[in-house]
């Protein structure tokens, strides 16, 4: 089995598949190994924030990835990596982890500081194979993560209007996540497990770390950095 250099642990094809249909067996491995309970500090301490950008119509096939890590009590940047790079995946919608994670563990690689559970931009479990970004991202790192997406690939579930509100999002008869009212008068987001969190607590944290904001500041810090990496290339 091929492994890949920078994680030692994780196959190469988990990272870097041949095409679609490996990509797919891929998933489906991985998401046989996904802890769904409870894997925390008792406090946290520092949280984490990862965002990607990227367009599928860019001609230099250009991903821009972030990695923040945040005093979690008063939401200050502790450390912040950056790393922009031609993909090597093609950009097909239920896939882009293949062309995420990669540059997100080379910034994993050089944060100073880890945080103890990463809020990430985008789909957990709320995904059509139940294998989104955030999963794909804390089975790779071996860190609690949570999606925190804000839009739906799949499933339904409109919260009442309040901060708090939420609702089960629900597909094919089963409940994959929670779509969360995190400001009145905004639309929710779409909390979903990662890995080694169970949806109470991953609700719980991201309406904590929203601070009457839509989006979590972890995830906003993320998404500036990556935006600033990708105005310098």
């Amino acid at each position: 089995m091929s492994l890949c250099p920078m994680v030692p642990d994780v196959p190469h094809y988990w990272l870097h598949p041949r095409d679609i249909p490996e990509a797919r067996a891929a998933q489906a491995e991985m998401a046989a190994r996904l802890v769904a309970e409870d894997d925390l500090p008792p406090r946290i301490a520092r949280l984490g924030g990862a965002d990607v950008s990227n367009t599928r119509f860019d001609p230099a096939k250009m991903v821009h990835a972030a990695l923040v890590a945040l005093d979690a009590s008063a939401d200050a940047v502790l450390a912040t990596a950056t790393e922009s790079r031609r993909a090597d995946f093609p950009y097909v919608p239920g896939y882009l982890a293949f062309r995420e994670v990669p540059p997100l563990l080379a910034c994993w690689s050089r944060l100073a500081v880890r945080p103890e559970v990463i809020l990430v931009d985008g789909h957990g479990v709320a995904h059509p194979r139940g294998f989104g970004v955030a999963c794909h991202l804390g089975l790779v790192f071996g860190v609690p993560t949570i999606g925190v997406a804000k839009s739906l690939l799949v499933g339904e579930g409109e919260p009442g209007p309040e901060p708090g509100d939420t609702v089960p999002l629900m597909w094919k008869g089963a409940r994959i996540g929670t779509a969360l009212r995190t400001r009145r008068g905004a639309r929710p987001v779409y909390v979903s497990t990662g890995h080694r969190v169970s949806l109470e607590t991953a609700v719980a944290i991201v309406l904590g770390a929203t601070r009457g904001r839509r989006l979590p500041t972890a995830i906003r810090a993320a998404h500036d950095a990556a935006n600033v990496a990708r105005l310098r290339t």
